[in-house]
């Protein structure tokens, strides 16, 4: 199945058409679909008159560096300043990672959108697309914070995506622009970066989302084009039962697999249920190399749905949610 790319804040006539074709499951929005609060309304409105109440909508809205809705929603800092807290006060950094991602997933609820692809799993070493991202260094901070996180997604009426499986924050290389090798061996990653996943599968994290990462210990091939990884640790040894969504097919380290074509194809063979087509450009390959989705994917992918929300009217009149956004904000200050 595909979530794919729309070009701005209207749908245009070929996008309706994209949304009704074979396998695409859903629509994934970036800054550039984005101008305010109302016209977001809209563009969710024509999004599910064209495909049905069932078309996924998801947004990338981590906070700090990737948060691609900000006018009129809550600036969110970086995952890395609740880590910070918890060096000095543990409870209380807890107690901030679900109240961030309550404020995050209801104010996202409230606008139509299912799911962002949060929170980072991922451990803060040094990774060049990662950075302020993720919460900590440590497997266990790290671990306990992603689990609170997940704990406040669900409050807030959202399933989690924990990014990016196995663990994109210890090799240096942003797989955005090249390729990126971790050459370390499995149990070195399953002493450290697996544990946070695992934390949080305890607290039923829905999806994960794979690193464009080669592990050649483990495979000489992506993570997210591994059936070693996804069938064999992540679902087999580890027993996640969630849903799999692979990293944008457009990214540099997503090129070892060939045309968008042979990259869908590969990450479906591999194990991946959903497949992100981010760029408008590359969705007509993408939609053609769709086969029939398995029933075990569509189940998968179908708990990505959001929860009935709150109207921003009701947001705005509950006090709670006003003392969660003067906790979170005053972390940047």
């Amino acid at each position: 199945m595909l979530l794919i790319g729309i070009a701005g804040t209207e749908l245009l006539a070929h996008e309706r058409a994209w949304l009704t074709a074979r396998g695409v499951a859903g629509v994934i929005l970036f800054s550039r679909n984005y101008a305010n609060r109302e016209q977001l309304l809209a563009l969710v409105e024509s999004i599910r008159t064209a495909a049905g109440e069932e078309i996924l909508i998801a947004v990338d809205q981590e906070g700090g560096p990737v948060q691609r809705f900000r006018e009129g929603f809550t600036r969110l800092p970086a995952l890395v300043k609740i880590g910070e807290v918890y060096d000095r006060d543990p409870i209380e950094a807890v107690r901030l990672a679900e109240e961030h991602a309550w404020v995050m997933a209801s104010e996202l609820r409230a606008s139509g959108v299912d799911f962002s692809f949060a929170p980072v799993a991922d451990l803060a070493r040094g990774n060049a697309a990662i950075g302020p991202r993720a919460f900590h260094a440590s497997a266990d901070i790290t671990g306990e914070l992603t689990q609170a996180y997940v704990r406040g997604m669900h409050l807030g009426g959202m399933a989690a995506v924990l990014k990016h499986f196995p663990g994109h924050g210890s090799v240096a290389i942003d797989t955005h622009k090249a390729q990126a090798i971790d050459p370390r061996p499995l149990e070195e990653i399953r002493r450290n970066d697996l544990r946070p996943f695992v934390e949080a599968f305890s607290a039923h994290a829905e999806a994960v989302m794979m690193a464009h990462v080669v592990y050649p210990a483990v495979d000489d091939q992506p993570a997210g084009y591994s059936r070693r990884w996804i069938h064999d640790i992540l679902r087999q040894e580890l027993g996640f039962q969630g849903a799999v969504i692979s990293d944008d097919i457009s990214m540099a380290a997503a090129g070892v697999a060939g045309s968008v074509g042979e990259r869908v194809h590969a990450h479906l063979a591999a194990g991946c249920d959903l497949v992100l087509a981010c760029f408008p450009e590359v969705v007509d390959e993408a939609i053609a190399a769709m086969q029939q989705s398995s029933e075990s994917s569509m189940q998968r992918v179908a708990t990505l749905r959001g929860a009935i929300g709150a109207t921003w009217a009701g947001l705005l009149d509950n006090p709670q949610r006003d003392r969660f956004v003067a906790r979170i904000t005053a972390l940047d200050r």
